[in-house]
């Protein structure tokens, strides 16, 4: 993609790398590029190649906002905990579905299947576990007097197991004779117990709300703490068919739903229908980071080993997990995301594949029978299924490019295997609406075809890929309208302080012949460089910023008059520098404005040039020293000689005054009223004399420009 650089000279300079008169290319070819898209029956694999996704199918629609929880019997009916209504859906195996049963709670937020079929549900904010009959008739099979009923698993030999917030305590309840016996497990310092899992040997896993911990629980009960990650929240566990244990880690501000917060609020916190950012990012992908780095990460996934060795095998600063389920073929996990409701394979070894996306707020479970997949959503609550079969047809959309001013487009091409056909439209709204334009006819040749879409500010591409096609790149040529320099400001330095070139990077001419931007080699531009202050007499030097929207090299020209003067008369031209030493010798007293020009012509044609300008506040150019003389002949008593002298300034005013007797050390000396600050000042100067003989005193006095007139008086004692 075109790059955006952005460098500092006195003030903001930001160019962009590529010239008005060249054509830019904004190509996508990478997974990060390819994510920020819309996979509409595509899949992008883990080399970012667009291919045919999984069939996506809509088993069943609930009509309630929020699926929580999902449940798979041993017969293959799947049962649906939702909210806000607090109800529970069965699914049968031909996809009709109905309400199983009415809680009249608010929402059920975890459910399991029983050693004998039966189904539990654990319901929040009331805190209750409900059992049902195959009827579906509900009965209260444990209250213990907690707000949260967050998590449930059934362990090895068939008791449950509840994790409950917000005390954070695990309960296990087992059936004896006819009434269910209760006891406490485990009751952790944390704040909420989120997820429950049982594995083949009948240990118990628990991830915790508060510290993000995972805890091991072994038959008899005794914990053992596998993991205490750094983010806030474990928010899944996910038991592999090869031992491993998988832990979904949520940072502190992005857990969905938040757990310590009422479930009535978590409308406000889930955001599904949030319009996705269409713009094109113009600034480099950031460097690659180890997956160990969290330091912003929102999710994270950790292996853990049989032997308790843990992994981090992927994180994300900006993807939201929301569940995760173990491939079936034991390598990784499946992930579903609050991020336009996407389903991701993520292998053990950090390789990531976004197998699908709906068109739902979020995926909140996923669940595996045999060779078929399923998956739930969230606003709109919905039961999908998925497989191996992939679609006949899919389609991508890209990301919205925005030009940054109306732009002409070019060419558009791409690379493929397969039938593959690209569309593309424009507009000048940020986000595409009815003001846009039709998607174009199709574009059926990868090597390039002329944009038919209209000249616009704002450019999307969608790709239509059918029987097995593959997509890997795509390329799109514009012109951005030249758009005028700007001269932001000018600053005058103070008088005797000149600015002087730094010595440039030295660049192999070949590089600056290719006319390849010289930070493709890791070089910074030469205008980064900025300017030495140095000491020179009389010296009164100019430093401006300037930008180009276009990212077009620059160059000035300065002018001035004096003020009550009409026209600028030129002082220097085709500067590449943003400043200017000025000899003020070279121009008489006087206080002058100085105009900057800025122009484009380096990168542009002469018919396409634009300038700007900017005219500098009033600056007085005062090259006279102040005139000194003594008023009168020194007068001498028998301890102290007393001097007067008058000092005056026709163009500014005096500042400072000191004063040496027989050429010793300078000594500071106060005009007569008290303060050096008009253009007339007195000075008296009673200065004792120990020796006798003739005596030189000498007082110098400057002005404000830094222009420096001195007088002397000889004296006899």
């Amino acid at each position: 993609m075109k790059k955006y650089i952005c460098f500092v000279l006195v003030g903001l300079f930001c160019v962009l790398n590529l010239q008005a008169s060249e054509p830019a290319i904004w190509s996508i070819n990478s997974r990060g590029e390819w994510s920020k898209g819309d996979a509409k029956g595509v899949s992008i694999t883990d080399t970012g190649a667009i291919t045919l996704a999984p069939k996506l199918s809509e088993v069943f629609k609930t009509e309630q906002p929020y699926v929580w929880s999902s449940a798979i019997d041993a017969s293959g009916k799947v049962f649906l905990g939702t909210g806000s209504d607090g109800r529970i859906y069965l699914v049968d195996q031909n996809g009709k579905g109905a309400i199983f049963a009415d809680t009249n709670e608010l929402n059920v937020s975890a459910l399991a299947i029983g050693a004998n079929g039966e189904l539990y549900a654990g319901t929040s904010p009331d805190g209750k576990v409900y059992r049902f009959a195959a009827s579906g008739t509900p009965e209260v099979y444990f209250e213990p007097k907690e707000k949260y009923i967050w998590s449930l698993s059934v362990l090895g030999d068939g008791s449950l197991a509840v994790g409950t917030g917000e005390n954070g305590k695990i309960y296990r309840v087992r059936q004896a004779n006819a009434k269910p016996e209760t006891s406490l497990l485990f009751d952790t310092s944390e704040t909420h117990i989120i997820t429950l899992a049982t594995d083949k040997q009948g240990n118990l896993y628990a991830g915790t709300d508060g510290n993000g911990l995972v805890l091991r629980f072994a038959p008899d009960g005794k914990p053992f703490a596998l993991l205490d990650a750094p983010l806030r929240e474990i928010h899944q566990i996910a038991v592999g068919s090869n031992g491993q244990i998988y832990a979904l880690a949520l940072s502190e501000t992005t857990s969905i739903p938040k757990p310590a917060a009422a479930l009535t609020a978590i409308t406000t916190i889930i955001n599904p229908t949030a319009p996705i950012e269409p713009i094109a990012s113009v600034t480099p992908e950031p460097p690659p980071k180890s997956r160990y780095d969290l330091a912003a990460a929102k999710t994270v996934i950790y292996r853990i080993a049989p032997d308790g060795g843990n992994d981090i095998i992927w994180n994300s600063p900006n993807v939201v997990g929301f569940s995760i389920h173990a491939n079936p073929n034991g390598d990784g996990v499946m992930l579903g995301t609050s991020d336009k409701g996407r389903i991701f394979s993520i292998a053990d070894d950090g390789r990531q594949t976004l197998l699908l996306q709906s068109n739902e707020g979020q995926i909140s479970t996923i669940q595996t029978r045999g060779n078929q997949m399923f998956a739930t959503s969230s606003n709109q609550g919905k039961l999908y299924r998925f497989g191996a079969d992939t679609v006949a047809e899919g389609i991508y959309e890209s990301s919205v490019l925005n030009a940054r001013t109306s732009a002409a487009w070019g060419r558009i091409w791409w690379r493929s295997n397969g039938s593959v056909i690209l569309q593309t439209r424009s507009g000048n709204t940020e986000k595409p609406n009815e003001t846009w334009s039709d998607w174009s006819l199709g574009y059926g040749d990868s090597k390039g075809a002329q944009v038919a879409s209209p000249t616009a500010k704002f450019l999307q591409w969608r790709a239509v890929l059918k029987n097995s096609a593959t997509l890997n790149e795509v390329s799109v040529a514009y012109l951005a309208r030249n758009i005028a320099p700007e001269v932001l400001s000018v600053q005058i330095m103070p008088t005797n302080v000149g600015l002087i070139a730094n010595p440039p990077i030295q660049i192999d001419p070949n590089i600056e012949n290719s006319g390849i931007d010289p930070a493709v080699f890791g070089l910074p531009p030469v205008a980064n460089i900025p300017p030495r202050r140095v000491y020179q007499r009389a010296a009164r030097a100019l430093q401006w910023t300037a930008e180009d929207r276009n990212g077009d090299r620059l160059k000035y020209a300065v002018r001035y008059r004096e003020v009550g003067e009409t026209n600028f008369k030129l002082l220097r031209e085709n500067l590449r520098e943003n400043f200017l030493t000025i000899d003020g010798l070279a121009l008489a007293d006087g206080r002058y404005v100085f105009k900057i020009t800025a122009d484009d012509s380096p990168s542009n044609p002469s018919a396409q040039i634009l300038s700007g300008e900017r005219t500098s506040e009033p600056v007085d150019i005062d090259n006279s020293a102040p005139a000194v003389a003594a008023v009168g002949s020194a007068q001498n008593t028998s301890d102290k000689t007393r001097v007067v002298f008058e000092a005056i300034d026709s163009s500014s005013y005096l500042q400072k005054a000191e004063y040496s007797v027989n050429g010793g050390e300078w000594l500071e000396v106060y005009a007569d009223d008290g303060i050096s600050d008009g253009q007339r000042e007195r000075y008296t100067l009673e200065i004792p004399l120990i020796n006798s003989g003739e005596h030189s005193i000498t007082l110098r006095v400057f002005d404000a420009n830094g222009n420096a007139g001195n007088a002397r008086v000889v004296t006899r004692k």
